[in-house]
């Protein structure tokens, strides 16, 4: 396994295999986006407010009402055996990083990033308008809301670019990487806490980028419920069902804790007052993951079609094109079948006509010369959606197109330079109108209270609503927005106001270098604030690429902030400056031009000894260090002693190939003192000589410090180990070593560390005898040690 990196602290990754890649790339996540995945991690159990406070109680209220963390546990238990290994073998990788991680955790953290993508905030927002101001006034409203997006994606012969938008997070949404190993090579951006590359890939022979499909598939169901003798019980179509119900308790730093009543109809879990949630998600127990690992196999736009045929949500808009020259536009997804006023508003539970039909609305897929994806209403899109961008960011991208303007360009258009005051003018008077509708008495209903919880203000909250949606208000209610304001206009630039406000991590606080945007939600360069209420931009372009299909080492990408999640790296905020202005970082594919960094896999002080590492063994760097050490008299019991250097490099080259078997290189202040390996028991001889058990994990270990003095060496370095093989895997209940039965000094070693003995056996090139230490006398030992 190795890691380099480019100059901005972009991650490259090598391994010998699928899973050891996975490994690498949980172990590296760790290091790079640690603290950031923690938070996320807390977000999916719903337990942030443990060490955030009581600002967090309200998101963990809501994550354990609508079951996340179940959800991702599920999903997981659902999946193919081996996106399961997948996932646990990054989970592995993160652990062995020092952040406690599940195999399931990365389920529960992609559902953070997208369970507020959807649609059903807009579904409370149009009850409310219905409630106060009447139907008819819904269509004044018609315009994406604040889980909508600004992103654009296109696709011309030989390239795919585009630019996804989002909240501005720091540290950023996406990381960029690359994957590479004997199955693949691949470069794109991943959310810290999933593994391989998820929206925008390119693989060599074929690329792909997503924009929001702005499909409706999330639906608002309005629970009529009553407590019976028998529990609690929810008015359904066919009668009255039972309602799965529970307490849980949110524990809240330097407050009391908090119990929160969990609520489960036929339909999906209550997520506010009456109103119970449905997705594909929850009810499938499916996150779409099984399609992951096809996707980085992928080779060509027929491969990435049928692996995201197994996509569930969000619903995305694809465009694909690999290194023949074809192009796919697809939509990928699930849309359940249903009646249509269920994409519009909180529909009743107990009307039949309401529910969710059998099977999936088809996707949309086709072959094209070149396309513009922007959220627009488009054949792709509209079967699946109600509202929409508005078209003009597409057609201003075809224009641009058409006049062989180049993409970092596209992505940096706007009529609204940072530096205009006529763009400063034209933005103040929006916002003046958007305050002045506000205090009209016709929109005055609007601010009734909705009733929903404050963690949706931002698609309740009326005057946000109204200066997202300034111009179709104003069209309703047939009014002139100049003729609203009241004074004279600021006479500042749209930048001295329109500046970069990027949502932090609970409790940080980083100073962010002043950036003042161009831009606005109208825009190709979509830098979102909202008229009435901010012209700070806390929304926008979360990452930009150029994917070249006919030369990869051409392509090129950037992310707003950086590589690193920590403030103190210089790799936090490094590709900022670039990000302002447009430019992009070239995406390095040839390794002799990327940095090799070491890989420590455990760094752990020895008390009057020094810091013990543990660093990936490499067969050709460290073949003649080992040959040193297995050709010594002492340690003959390691079955080497007349092989040459050439050899030992061959065997641990091949060892490198396997999954189920690791090769380490132990170095006590930076000075090599020996070899660690593990293995899987069922995959290695030994484990036709005993019953393996599940969670049986296998050791070897040589330790050779000749010519230094360092008294009790292995007692310091064995049990360092084994905390770490406990530590690194929940899943692992027994070590098992089998030495020589000849090698009575580690044999009384392993007695002095816990292992009990077990039979001897005969493995062919040497007759060996089985120990066992189990998880739990191990701990035992360790406490009253």
């Amino acid at each position: 396994m190795r890691v380099y990196r480019d100059a901005y602290g972009i991650p490259h990754l090598r391994a010998g295999s699928v899973l050891g890649l996975a490994w690498l790339q949980g172990r590296v996540t760790a290091s790079d986006r640690g603290r950031q995945i923690l938070v996320e991690r807390l977000r999916s159990e719903g337990r942030l407010a443990s060490i955030a406070g009581a600002a967090e109680v309200g998101w963990d209220r809501f994550a354990r009402r609508v079951r996340l963390d179940d959800t991702a546990r599920r999903s997981f238990a659902g999946l193919d055996a081996a996106t399961r290994r997948w996932l646990e073998a990054y989970a592995a990788g993160v652990r062995a990083g020092g952040i406690e991680w599940h195999p399931w955790s990365s389920l529960g953290v992609f559902q953070v990033q997208h369970i507020l993508f959807g649609t059903f905030g807009n579904k409370m927002w149009r009850a409310h308008v219905e409630r106060t101001l009447g139907p008819s006034a819904v269509a004044w409203f018609a315009n994406e809301g604040p889980g909508g997006s600004g992103s654009n994606a296109w696709a011309v012969p030989g390239e795919i670019a585009g630019d996804p938008h989002r909240l501005l997070e720091l540290p950023g949404v996406y990381q960029q990487i690359r994957l590479a190993c004997p199955s693949f090579d691949i470069a794109g951006l991943t959310f810290p806490g999933v593994p391989g590359v998820q929206h925008f890939g390119h693989a060599g022979s074929v690329a792909w980028a997503i924009t929001n499909a702005m499909a409706d598939y999330q639906d608002l169901y309005i629970e009529e419920l009553r407590a019976t003798e028998d529990g609690l019980e929810a008015r359904g179509a066919t009668g009255w069902e039972p309602v799965v119900t529970h307490q849980e308790t949110i524990d809240v730093r330097d407050e009391h804790p908090v119990v929160v009543d969990v609520m489960e109809t036929p339909r999906g879990p209550v997520i506010d007052g009456n109103l119970s949630l449905r997705t594909p998600a929850r009810s499938g127990s499916d996150l779409g993951f099984d399609a992951l690992l096809p996707l980085l196999h992928a080779s060509t736009v027929d491969d990435v079609a049928d692996a995201l045929s197994r996509w569930v949500e969000p619903v995305n808009s694809v465009l694909t094109a690999d290194s023949t020259g074809r192009t796919l536009q697809l939509t990928v997804g699930r849309v359940p079948q249903r009646d249509d006023r269920n994409r519009l508003v909180p529909v009743p539970a107990w009307e039949a006509r309401y529910a969710w039909r059998p099977g999936w609305a088809p996707m949309f897929r086709a072959e094209v010369p070149a396309a513009v994806n922007a959220n627009d209403r488009r054949p792709d899109t509209e079967p699946y959606g109600a509202d929409f961008a508005p078209p003009a960011r597409a057609r201003r991208i075809r224009d641009l197109l058409a006049a062989g303007v180049p993409h970092e360009s596209i992505h940096m258009d706007t009529a609204l330079p940072a530096g205009s005051a006529e763009a400063g003018r034209r933005m103040a008077e929006r916002s003046a109108v958007a305050r002045a509708l506000g205090d009209l008495p016709a929109l005055r209903p609007l601010f009734e209270p909705s009733g929903h919880d404050p963690l949706f203000a931002p698609w309740t909250d009326p005057r946000a609503r109204i200066g997202l949606a300034l111009d179709g208000v104003l069209a309703g209610l047939g009014l002139d927005g100049p003729a609203l304001i009241p004074g004279s206009l600021p006479d500042s630039t749209w930048g001295s106001r329109h500046l970069l406000h990027p949502i932090q991590l609970p409790g940080d606080e980083v100073v962010v270098p002043r950036v003042e945007l161009s831009g606005s939600a109208a825009c190709v360069l979509n830098t979102s604030s909202i008229p009435g209420v901010s012209d700070l931009c806390w929304r926008g372009p979360v990452a930009r690429y150029v994917w070249d299909l006919t030369d990869r080492r051409r392509s090129r990408w950037v992310v707003p902030f950086g590589a690193s999640g920590d403030p103190s790296s210089p790799h936090f905020l490094d590709q900022l400056p670039l990000w302002a202005n447009g430019s992009l970082v070239p995406l390095i594919t040839d390794w002799e031009n990327l940095m090799e960094e070491p890989l420590i896999i455990l760094a752990e002080k020895l008390p009057g000894l020094g810091e013990l590492t543990m660093i990936p063994l490499d067969p050709a760097r460290h073949a003649p260090v080992v040959h040193g050490w297995v050709v010594k008299e002492r340690n003959r019991y390691w079955g080497m002693g007349g092989h040459s250097a050439a050899d030992v490099e061959e065997i641990y080259a091949y060892l490198d190939t396997l999954d189920s078997h690791h090769a380490y290189l132990l170095l006590l202040d930076d000075g090599p003192i020996g070899i660690f390996q593990t293995y899987e028991p069922s995959s290695d001889p030994v484990g036709e000589c005993y019953d393996v058990l599940p969670g049986d994990f296998g050791l070897h270990l040589l330790i050779d410090a000749e010519g230094r003095d360092l008294p009790h060496l292995t007692s310091a370095v064995f049990p360092a180990l084994l905390r770490h093989l406990f530590a690194a895997d929940p899943a692992r209940t027994r070590i098992i070593a089998e030495p020589d039965v000849r090698n009575d000094r580690m044999i009384d070693r392993l007695r002095r560390e816990g292992f009990t003995l077990g039979p001897q056996v005969d493995l062919g090139h040497k007759k060996a005898q089985l120990t066992f230490l189990d998880r739990t006398r191990f701990a035992t030992a360790s406490r009253t040690a």
